[in-house]
C-alpha cells in the first residue's frame, strides 16, 4: 500500500511578507517621530508646571513678609548636560528655600526670578536644553501690577511679557506662565 504523500500549500509567500515588513517600516516612520514630539512636550510641561507654583509661591511669600524674593540661578549646569534631569540645587535658607518652593525629584529646567520693590513687580524665568541641540529653550512669567508696571525682565524674557497675544512674534502676554520666545516649546520634529 502506498502512502500519497501531499505537501500542504499553507503558510506566506516572500512577496507577502516584504510587504508586511513595508508596512510595518511606514508605520514606524510615522509613529517615531510623533513619540519624540510627545516625549519633548511632557519634557516642556516641567518648566511650565514648576514657573506656575513658583509664581504661587512668590504670591503668599508677599501675602506674609510684604516683599517678593529674588532668586539666584538655581542648577546653572542644565545648559551643559542637555537631555538628562540633574537634582535641584537648592541653598538652605536663601532663594527658592526661602521662598518656600522645591521640585521634587530632578529637573530639565533651571530657575530663576528677578524682583523689585517699588513698585512690588517680579518674573520668573526657567531655562533648559530638553532637544539637546544646544540651544536654551526659555519658559516665563512676568508679574503686571496696577499701573501697567511689569517685572523686571530675565534674560530670554523681555519686560513687555512673553510670546503670544494677537502677534505670536510679539512678546505681548503677562500675567500668564508660557514660551519667552515664540519658537519656544515647538518640536524641531
Amino acid at each position: 500500500m502506498s502512502k500519497s504523500i501531499r505537501k500542504s500549500n499553507k503558510g506566506f509567500t516572500l512577496i507577502e511578507l516584504m510587504i508586511v515588513v513595508a508596512i510595518i517600516g511606514i508605520l514606524a516612520a510615522i509613529a517615531i517621530p510623533n513619540f519624540l514630539r510627545f516625549q519633548l512636550k511632557s519634557k516642556s510641561s516641567e518648566g511650565k508646571v514648576n514657573i506656575a507654583a513658583i509664581r504661587t509661591a512668590e504670591e503668599s511669600y508677599l501675602a506674609e513678609f510684604g516683599a517678593y524674593v529674588a532668586t539666584a540661578t538655581e542648577n546653572p549646569l542644565v545648559a551643559s548636560v542637555g537631555t538628562t534631569k540633574t537634582p535641584f540645587l537648592n541653598t538652605p535658607g536663601i532663594d527658592f528655600d526661602l521662598l518656600g518652593w522645591a521640585p521634587e525629584g530632578s529637573v530639565f529646567f533651571s530657575y530663576s526670578t528677578v524682583a523689585q520693590a517699588a513698585p512690588a513687580a517680579y518674573s520668573i524665568q526657567g531655562q533648559a536644553d530638553i532637544d539637546g541641540d544646544g540651544v536654551l529653550q526659555a519658559w516665563g512669567y512676568v508679574k503686571t501690577i496696577p499701573g501697567g508696571v511689569v517685572g523686571m525682565p530675565i534674560g530670554q524674557c523681555v519686560a513687555t511679557g512673553i510670546a503670544g497675544g494677537v502677534n505670536p512674534a510679539t512678546q505681548t502676554e503677562r500675567d500668564t506662565v508660557g514660551p519667552c520666545v515664540a519658537g519656544h516649546g515647538q518640536s524641531v520634529f
